[in-house]
């Protein structure tokens, strides 16, 4: 892109994406360039015991944050004044991570991501029709293990002062959009996790819903959604002092990082896949119908509202080798460097 074609540009858009290796600051123009971008590297995740994977939710804040400033240090964002050119913002996020916050709007405890392992240990039991319902539909087990997995009920059983501080209970998606806004919503498209979700309808679940039974989790725990490409607020003065983005600038709703991998490679109808080999590998299509990959097992909310993102996934993926990287790749880590490429 020239110069003179920037300088023409109606406004540009900010896409920021939190991943779980790293977090990206992306400025596209209204015709879909790549304007310039910044990219951090991020601390994946600490285990406190084995197989759970916690990482501190103020610091993925503190990476946007960085990643922001990196992006307007930029010969070109400067040049152009391009940062002054932002007429709206969008965040997309790793899936299923999840944070506690008090009623200050604080974090109470690190994140848990969506590579956790822990399990939760349920004695207490549905109530009877629904334990008749699951048995005769042969998904007992199936209920059984979304009891066990869901964060909010390891916290009820292992936590429970913290769960009783506990005023939301939010996605990182939803995290990052309150730190930005200060409002309580999310999108549609970034829902994916052991929460009490209709995902046919899109919407949070109906009060007789069975996963209100199955969960340690209250209405008002929970955001307010919108779908993708609705409004979520306005950058707010704190945010704005922060992040460097101008007060006042729409926050778009976006969806989830796989969702938007999804759109973004051009995969918009069934007959396409999408074959991602990111932290885990998988393969998804999008549907205008509600279509289950495995017996209940639901598809995902896509990136195009009211439609769907029937997945399937094979976990680590190229995580492995940026671990492999890591602990072996130094001399090609040192060259990649010096050759201007990446170590890949």
């Amino acid at each position: 892109m020239t110069k003179d074609n920037i300088t023409a540009t109606e406004g540009l858009i900010l896409a920021i994406d939190n991943g779980t290796q790293s977090i990206r600051a992306l400025l596209f123009d209204l015709k879909g360039n790549l304007v310039a971008k910044s990219q951090l590297d991020l601390d994946a995740y600490f285990s406190a015991v084995p197989g759970w994977a916690e990482q501190e939710a103020d610091y993925f804040w503190k990476m946007l944050g960085g990643c922001c400033q990196a992006l307007w240090q930029q010969p070109i964002v400067i040049e152009q004044e391009l940062q002054e050119k932002i007429i709206a913002v969008t965040v997309t996020t790793q899936r299923g991570t999840v944070v506690n916050l008090d009623k200050d709007g604080q974090a109470l405890r690190p994140a848990i991501l969506w590579l956790d392992q822990r399990l939760a240990d349920i004695k207490d039991v549905m109530p009877w029709y629904w334990r008749v319902i699951f048995r005769c539909i042969g998904q007992s087990t199936v209920i059984d293990y979304f009891r066990r997995k869901a964060q909010a009920n390891w916290f009820a059983q292992n936590q429970p002062e913290l769960w009783q501080k506990t005023d939301k209970f939010l996605l990182l998606s939803g995290y990052l959009t309150y730190q930005l806004t200060g409002m309580f919503k999310d999108s549609v498209g970034s829902i994916v996790g052991y929460l009490p979700f209709n995902y046919k309808k899109q919407c949070w679940a109906k009060p007789e819903d069975w996963k209100w039974h199955a969960l340690s989790i209250k209405p008002s725990m929970l955001p307010t959604l919108v779908r993708p490409g609705e409004l979520l607020g306005e950058i707010t003065e704190q945010a704005a002092k922060f992040t460097g983005i101008k007060q006042g600038t729409k926050l778009i709703a976006s969806a989830s990082d796989k969702a938007c991998e999804v759109l973004g490679s051009g995969c918009i109808t069934p007959e396409t896949a999408n074959l991602s080999y990111g932290t885990t590998a998988t393969i998804n299509t999008n549907n205008v119908n509600y279509v289950e990959p495995n017996s209940f097992i639901p598809p995902y909310p896509s990136a195009i509202p009211k439609q769907y993102n029937s997945e399937v996934m094979i976990y680590r993926g190229f995580w492995m080798v940026s671990w492999f990287k890591q602990e072996f790749g130094q001399r090609e880590m040192k060259k990649a460097q010096t050759l201007g490429v990446s170590p890949e």
